[in-house]
Order: structure tokens, then C-alpha cells, then sequence
């Protein structure tokens, strides 16, 4: 009888619910290691991402600072034209007075010359004078237009410092040329650290700043050396020769690369010898 009942007794087969449970345990660790793989993927682009950017900000805090740096010498140099350009219109302004005073006292003399000449011509026409008389009349009278055409070519030049006129080109060298004062000798010297002879004077081009319009030169007179540093064109460099207080005058008008193209102005008496003077 027992074993009888042993036999019937059978194993109750598990709950349905424990599969389930077990099924859902795996989806969910599947879906864990989903989003853990994902999250990494982000994690590496996003950080992939930030360094691409900071990068790029290194490269343009390095060129921004680049073009302050730039930006800072251009203004120092745009200082420093303006310190010379401001010296220059003080000087422009001062010889544009003495100009115009000339220019005032030369019309006054004018105007009474020719104010004394017609009251003359007009008295002797008046008592019958000659035929010769009346041409020597029309003789002072071109003589007095050509002076005073002279006259205007001369206001059109500046004075230096020490009362000549200053020309700016071959043109007006031509001019002073005929007046017959002085001497001219024009030159172009078109090579640095080499001495050429400029009449009396030994001159070695030394350097050209062509933006800023200067030039530097070394004149040699006698056994001594003068360097004039950062010269500008027009302005005329002063030589005093022995027993004479009439200067040399040393100008350039034009510069180039390495090139400068002016004249030397030397007294009609005793050009032979200079002894430099201070400019």
C-alpha cells in the first residue's frame, strides 16, 4: 500500500510567474547595457566636441592678440608721423607769414614805383618831350615789369633760415640760377655708404624712410665728418665758409629707394673751402 501511494505522488511543476520575472530581468539588463553603451558614445563625442572648440578658441585668442599687437604699432607709428607732420605746419605757418609780409611791403613798393613813374611820364609828355625821352620811358617801364615778374617767381619760393630762397625743383634751381647770386650744383645720389662729390663737399647717402619722407646723409668737409640724421626733403643744411657769413646750403627735394636728388647752394665769392656749422 505504501509504495502504491508513493507512486501516485508526482513533483508540482513551478509557478509560471518565476519565467516571467526572469524573461523581464533580462530585458531590462539588455536595456541597462543599451543605454550604458549610448551614454558612453555621448559621453565620447560631447568630450571629443569640447576640446575641438577649445582649440579653436586658443586659435582665435592667438590672433586676436596678434592684431592688437599689430594695431599697437601702427599706432605708435601714426604717433610719430603726426609729431612730424605738427612740427612741419608750425613751420609752414610761420614762413606762410613772413611770405605774406614780403608779399605786402613788395606790392606797396610796386604800387609806388609805378605810381612815380606814370606821374613822371605823364609831366613829361605834358612839355612836349622827345621821341627818345618817350622810349626811354617805355624801357624803365619793361624793365620794371620784368623785375616785378621776378618778384612773383620769388614768392612762390620759400626763405631759409638765413634769408635765400629755398627751390623745390630743377625748375626753380633754374630760376635762382638766373638771378645770379649764387652758384648751383644739382646732384642725384642713387647709392647708399658710398661718398660722391657735391662741389666743394663729399656726401654718403646713409638711409631713405621713404613712408615718412626723411633721409639720412654723412657730409665730409675737410678731415671732419657730420652726420644729419632723419633730415626731411626742402630742408636746407646750413655750411658756413671760412671769413664769410654767407652759408653753403645743402637741400634735398626728392628721396627714392635709396636715392636722393637735391642741389648745393654755394656764395659767388669764396666756394672753395666750407667749415661746417652746426644743423
Amino acid at each position: 500500500m505504501l509504495d502504491e501511494r508513493q507512486d501516485v505522488i508526482q513533483e508540482a511543476p513551478a509557478p509560471r510567474w518565476i519565467g516571467i520575472v526572469i524573461v523581464a530581468l533580462a530585458v531590462i539588463s539588455l536595456a541597462g547595457l543599451g543605454m550604458a553603451w549610448s551614454a558612453s558614445n555621448h559621453a565620447a563625442a560631447l568630450q571629443q566636441t569640447v576640446g575641438t572648440q577649445a582649440q579653436q578658441f586658443r586659435q582665435t585668442n592667438d590672433a586676436l592678440a596678434q592684431r592688437l599687437s599689430k594695431a599697437e604699432d601702427l599706432n605708435a607709428q601714426l604717433q610719430g608721423e603726426l609729431s612730424v607732420v605738427t612740427d612741419k605746419m608750425k613751420l609752414t605757418q610761420s614762413e606762410l607769414g613772413r611770405a605774406r609780409q614780403q608779399a605786402k611791403q613788395i606790392r606797396d613798393d610796386d604800387a609806388r614805383q609805378l605810381s612815380d613813374l606814370q606821374n613822371n611820364m605823364n609831366g613829361q609828355l605834358a612839355t612836349k618831350a622827345s621821341v627818345d625821352d618817350v622810349n626811354k620811358l617805355g624801357t624803365d617801364m619793361t624793365n620794371v615789369r620784368t623785375d616785378l615778374d621776378a618778384t612773383k617767381n620769388n614768392l612762390n619760393m620759400t626763405r631759409g633760415e638765413f634769408g635765400t630762397l629755398i627751390a623745390k625743383n630743377h625748375d626753380e634751381v633754374e630760376e635762382l640760377r638766373r638771378l645770379g647770386e649764387r652758384d648751383y650744383y644739382e646732384f642725384t645720389i642713387n647709392k647708399k655708404n658710398t661718398r660722391e662729390k657735391v662741389g666743394d663737399l663729399m656726401v654718403e647717402l646713409r638711409g631713405v624712410n621713404q613712408k615718412k619722407n626723411l633721409y639720412t646723409v654723412a657730409i665730409y668737409v675737410d678731415d671732419n665728418r657730420y652726420e644729419k640724421q632723419n633730415r626731411s626733403v626742402n630742408e636746407p643744411l646750413y655750411f658756413f665758409m671760412h671769413g664769410s657769413r654767407a652759408p653753403l646750403e645743402f637741400t634735398v627735394n626728392q628721396i627714392g629707394k635709396d636715392k636722393i636728388v637735391g642741389y648745393l647752394s654755394v656764395p659767388k665769392a669764396g666756394a672753395t673751402h666750407a667749415q661746417a656749422a652746426g644743423n
